[in-house]
């Protein structure tokens, strides 16, 4: 009697553990094809980093991106999501650290901030600019034309508004985090009200479970 109630609860659990794999597996399916019909991020880029050298979103291929759009005038909100970005980055290495693993075993994330005001957002500008943040923290500008263009594969939305006395001025614009996989498609994508922690952990079971998005 004992073996057959043993036998039974081993029965339950493996079908239960078999039901809550197989609800996550639906679960990332559904949001694969979700992406996938949104069709975010699928195209290329062709901009400039902060250092003066040309750049592709095809030269991030077989790495994870994790990737900003804002501006170098902005006075609080873009900072902040930049300070969280490399606060990511940094607990995803240190967690990898703190397990002892060999180097090279966490897929290399690369930190991407894209400006959506290149009129005042220079090559030079972009430099001074970044050198407050991740130091891997990469930035790109280009003409009005290719960064409206890379805005646009991920609908951000970005509008400037009146400038001042001065001849300053804002841009409005979304204000997202957005997580690519080593295909350079979208995976995830996280708003101001996530926290780095919240991000972190997202962004490790994405790298835990990852299936390139079917074509």
């Amino acid at each position: 009697r004992v073996g057959v109630v043993a036998a039974a609860g081993t029965a339950a659990g493996a079908a239960w553990l078999y039901l809550r794999e197989e609800k996550e597996r639906r679960r990332r399916v559904r949001r694969q094809e979700e992406l996938r019909a949104l069709a975010l991020g699928q195209g290329d880029f062709q901009l400039v980093d902060h250092t003066g050298r040309a750049r592709r979103k095809s030269d991030f291929l077989g790495r994870w991106v994790l990737l900003y759009f804002g501006f170098t005038h902005c006075p609080d909100v873009c900072p902040e999501e930049l300070e969280k970005l490399g606060t990511v980055v940094e607990l995803l290495e240190q967690e990898d650290s703190r397990k002892g693993a060999q180097k090279g075993t966490l897929p290399p994330i690369q930190p991407l901030f894209i400006t959506v005001d290149p009129e005042r957002d220079s090559v030079e500008a972009l430099a001074r600019y970044l050198r407050d943040f991740h130091p891997r923290l990469l930035g790109l500008t280009g003409s009005a034309e290719a960064v409206r263009a890379a805005g646009k594969a991920y609908r951000v939305y970005a509008q400037a508004g009146p400038p001042d006395a001065s001849g300053e001025y804002l841009v409005d614009h979304s204000i997202i985090l957005y997580l690519l996989g080593p295909d350079g498609l979208l995976l995830d994508y996280y708003g101001r009200a996530k926290s780095e922690e919240q991000i972190a952990r997202s962004v490790r079971h994405h790298m835990d479970t990852y299936q390139p998005l079917p074509m």
